[in-house]
């Protein structure tokens, strides 16, 4: 079954998938938010076996959107301002290849807007460090165990997402108010 019009996906990795989701489930124009594990060599591979930094596998979000509400460079300008890219294969405390900042295109377009958003944002020293952040073809998307998605907005007051997510998704509503839903 294809997308309806106008719909697309994009597949960002940029820490802690719980981070993430949280992060891209508030935009307009965002119909879905998976949480699940891409760029890796585990086949199917399980949240305990990502975490022990074999498989390969990042973190990531694959994001479904509206295109006519919301355009992949908006949410670039998001994945980039909720997120360290400078950091590599860390984010925070969160430390590990699976917690790299990679972006996974879905066609020439994606890939040209990711690297030349890198490349301005490197020119203009936006982050005062070099971005480490990867720009790689799509791969396998293994959807994660069910427990994960829709993680923070069933558990705000666990540790971990009052403490980590709950600041990113203050930082989303002061500097990106007008791309947030109702």
């Amino acid at each position: 079954m294809g997308l309806q019009e106008g719909t697309e996906v994009a597949t960002f990795a940029g820490g802690c998938f719980w981070c993430t989701e949280a992060v891209f489930l508030e935009l307009k124009g965002v119909k879905s938010v998976v949480s699940g594990y891409i760029g890796g060599k585990t086949i199917d591979p399980t949240y305990k076996e990502i975490c022990g930094g074999e498989t390969g596998h990042a973190e990531a979000i694959q994001i479904t959107y509206d295109s006519n509400e919301i355009s992949f460079g908006e949410l670039l300008e998001v994945f980039f301002a909720t997120h360290d890219p400078t950091t590599l294969n860390r984010q925070g405390n969160d430390v590990g290849t699976q917690y790299r900042s990679e972006i996974f295109y879905h066609n020439e377009m994606q890939k040209e807007i990711s690297e030349e958003y890198i490349s301005l944002m490197s020119r203009e020293n936006t982050f005062g460090q070099p971005i480490v952040t990867q720009v790689s073809a799509i791969s396998i998307f293994y959807k994660a165990e069910e427990y994960h998605n829709n993680y923070y907005n069933e558990n705000k007051t666990q540790g971990y997402c009052s403490y980590v997510i709950t600041p990113k998704i203050d930082k989303l509503k002061k500097y990106f108010q007008d791309k947030l839903k109702a």
